[in-house]
């Protein structure tokens, strides 16, 4: 439900915590329209930090002399710290809350090694590309990053058009501005550069829309040209092209770009981990031997491109580096092929078992996942317990199934 017309009922005892605006045109006064207004009082989630009243009839008038005297009839039933917590200044709430959102934000990129470039933010949150688990390790940092950038563009949202009024000057209103578009730049190029940038999609739209609308006057920027793509998918099939729809402040630097494509490429590599360990190990063994020649120098910047580039479609696309049988041309039984000792045999008559055994909702369904086990073991006899539970892991990840 988005829109609820109210006429007399929901007003007072109703909470739905996800209400956030309330427009008020009806008379109402003292205690209905103290309940009225708490209708869009409940926070719900870290977005919400509260409602908003549209009022049509000039009733908050009616309600500060009702606030303002909570000692009487009315409000007998109210705790006094509720009642004079009700209303609240505006501007100085917002610059309170823009305020300590920028000091959380700066206390949280302060360790990033100076320059403090797009190759310092990117090693401080995702890590050395050398290790297989630093995107995993440093995921709670980037999070917070995420969290924090957001909150800091609500609060910045809040009062961009009133910051005179708020009590900042015209150089720190200037300053303040900046600041905030260099965080935004700065969590987009981490999202980038650590994979989570599709994931966390459906904030860009309206992030975007915010800055441009408050802090420049310039005509909208495309901040990336990856669209609904990521980098691995792009750079698969542009091939090296695929750089150009990097921000410009990573491009700056090839080591911020290097490090951008690696952490893309193991973000993948660690996902399809599950569909083919065999597989997707080599992968993960051949992407440490490419970092660790452009770290030595060992290879000149644009043949490292063409090699991570070719590593991408591998990554992306098994068939790229595979050359399979005939007949192992499906993702579930190359993975089976991969994992059965390349036996082409074996392979395809565990896929029929499977397809023959398999039932509607089988995952998580004791009695269903039994079924297509003793289906394995009746072609896989030899095959040992822990075996067959790695393989059958193995099945599970495989949408085709």
């Amino acid at each position: 439900m988005q829109l609820l017309i109210v006429v007399d009922k929901l007003l007072t005892g109703f909470d739905a915590p996800s209400a956030t605006y309330l427009y008020v045109d009806k008379n109402m006064q003292d205690h209905g329209l103290f309940q009225a207004i708490c209708r869009v009082n409940r926070l719900d989630g870290e977005d919400k930090d509260y409602g908003y009243i549209i009022d049509y009839r000039d009733l908050f008038k009616k309600l500060e002399k009702a606030v303002s005297d909570y000692t009487s009839e009315v409000f007998a039933g109210f705790e006094q710290e509720d009642v004079l917590g009700l209303l609240k200044d505006r501007f100085v709430e917002g610059k309170k809350d823009l305020d300590e959102a920028l000091e959380t934000v700066r206390a949280l990129c302060e360790p990033v090694q100076p320059p403090k470039g797009s190759a310092e933010y990117i090693r401080f949150f995702c890590g050395d590309t050398e290790n297989p688990y630093s995107l995993k390790e440093n995921e709670v940092k980037r999070v917070q990053l995420y969290k924090t950038v957001s909150h800091l563009l609500r609060a910045y949202t809040d009062i961009a058009n009133d910051m005179k009024q708020a009590g900042y000057n015209d150089d720190q209103k200037q300053a303040i501005a900046r600041e905030v578009e260099h965080y935004e730049k700065v969590r987009t190029e981490i999202k980038l550069a650590s994979g989570d940038y599709i994931d966390l999609k459906k904030y860009e739209t309206a992030m975007r829309a915010l800055m441009d609308r408050y802090i420049s006057a310039s005509e909208s920027e495309k901040l990336t040209a990856f669209d609904d793509k990521s980098l691995v998918e792009l750079m698969a099939e542009k091939g090296v092209d695929a750089v150009s729809g990097l921000p410009d402040s990573v491009k700056q630097s090839e080591e911020a770009v290097a490090e951008t494509i690696e952490n893309n490429v193991r973000k993948l590599i660690t996902d399809e981990m599950p569909t083919n360990p065999r597989y997707y190990q080599r992968m993960s063994e051949l992407l440490d031997e490419l970092v660790k020649k452009r770290k030595q120098a060992d290879l000149e910047y644009r043949k490292y491109l063409e090699k991570i580039v070719v590593l991408s479609k591998q990554v992306r696309n098994p068939s790229e580096s595979e050359s399979y049988p005939n007949g192992i041309d499906m993702r579930g039984k190359q993975a089976l092929y991969d994992n059965l000792g390349k036996d082409q045999v074996k392979a395809e008559s565990v896929h029929d078992a499977i397809m023959d055994a398999r039932s509607d909702d089988w995952r998580g369904h004791p009695l269903k996942e039994r079924k297509i086990k003793l289906a394995i073991q009746k072609i896989l006899p030899e095959i040992a317990d822990q075996e067959l539970k790695s393989l059958f892991e193995i099945i599970k990840n495989q949408n085709e199934y």
